[in-house]
């Protein structure tokens, strides 16, 4: 691998200072024209590449956004992920991705670790674990020290910074709404994301939709835990009596699995029942027969909305500025496993 070189040794072969070196690879106005493409040349010739580290003591700033998210595997998040490095490209800054498989102890390892002079912000849908546990003083301790957090999707109520979320019990309430209109008259919630933020404000969106429509709540059909593997047992047990007409699953794998599950006992969708998830991902949109009609979060408005809350908090020169929480609204995406009003 051929050596890189550095401004000293540039400087030396060129016969300049290494101050004339730093500043025309800087494109300083200082150093002429001639000078600046010589040296320039030279440095590409002798693969010269600037010592970020020593940049970022010089400057104080990376120009680099930690974003932290529970799991990879979640399409969401993939979209997300895309609309944060869209704006931070936009923007002059790089993106370092990390995942915390949904645990508050790597979480925190996580926001210690790169708030070491390594990146300038961060942008974090909150782990599982910190939610059912509420414990947040990770994320207090990190914006105590000068490095900013924008939240999304997940959120801690408690702590004080920039957050963006979706209108997750509105869009509930008007999913569960529109299982009503199409004439269902026994809807069953399944949530596998009980321990959530989230899954907690779309179950309350569907026990209000009930209520406004004085319909009885039966627990009997009201499947909440945190485990997938438990939900997809029960699924199959309540949906085995036939008298289920509707579902509104709160994520997409409790759609998908209600999908499957449903099909395999046999029952026609969406002519005797008629399926709503929660995110609007892949699978649900192209490789599923019926296809499942969705609500649609939408990722990639997200994460652009946090990286520009982020960025401009970064390069803002007033200090003490609100905080702000942006609410993107949801769209019902209607598809094969709903009837048409």
């Amino acid at each position: 691998m051929k050596a890189k070189a550095t401004l000293k040794q540039i400087a030396k072969e060129l016969n300049v200072s290494v101050s004339t070196v730093s500043k025309a690879l800087n494109d300083s106005p200082e150093i002429s024209d001639l000078t600046k493409s010589k040296i320039k040349e030279y440095a590409k010739l002798k693969n010269y590449k600037p010592n970020v580290i020593g940049l970022n003591l010089k400057n104080r700033k990376t120009k680099t956004i930690g974003v932290i998210i529970p799991n990879i595997l979640n399409s969401f998040f993939a979209k997300v992920f895309s609309g944060i490095e869209k704006v931070a490209d936009e923007k002059g800054y790089n993106v370092i991705m990390c995942i915390s498989n949904e645990s508050s102890e790597k979480e925190a390892h996580t926001l210690e670790m790169l708030s070491n002079g390594t990146i300038d912000g961060f942008i974090v849908s909150v782990s599982e674990e910190a939610q059912k546990n509420h414990s947040y003083e990770h994320f207090s301790a990190i914006i105590y020290d000068g490095t900013p957090i924008v939240m999304f999707d997940r959120i801690a109520e408690d702590v004080d910074c920039d957050k963006v979320i979706v209108d997750d019990f509105d869009s509930a309430l008007d999913s569960t709404q529109h299982l009503i209109n199409l004439g269902c008259k026994n809807i069953a919630l399944l949530s596998s994301i009980d321990n959530l933020s989230v899954g907690k404000l779309r179950a309350e969106g569907y026990l209000k939709a009930l209520k406004n429509n004085n319909i009885a709540i039966n627990q009997e059909i009201i499947l909440r835990t945190d485990s997938e593997e438990d939900l997809n047992e029960r699924i199959e047990a309540i949906l085995s009596n036939k008298k289920i007409d509707g579902i509104f699953a709160l994520d997409e794998s409790d759609s998908v699995a209600a999908l499957k599950i449903g099909l395999k006992i046999g029952y026609k969708i969406p002519e005797e029942l008629s399926i709503i998830g929660f995110a609007d991902g892949i699978l649900a949109s192209r490789r599923l027969s019926p296809s499942l009609t969705t609500v649609s979060q939408h990722g990639i408005e997200i994460g652009e909305v946090a990286a520009k809350l982020l960025i401009d908090r970064l390069e803002s020169k007033e200090e003490d500025i609100p905080y702000e929480t942006v609410v993107i609204k949801t769209k019902l995406k209607e598809r094969e496993s709903t009837r048409n009003l």
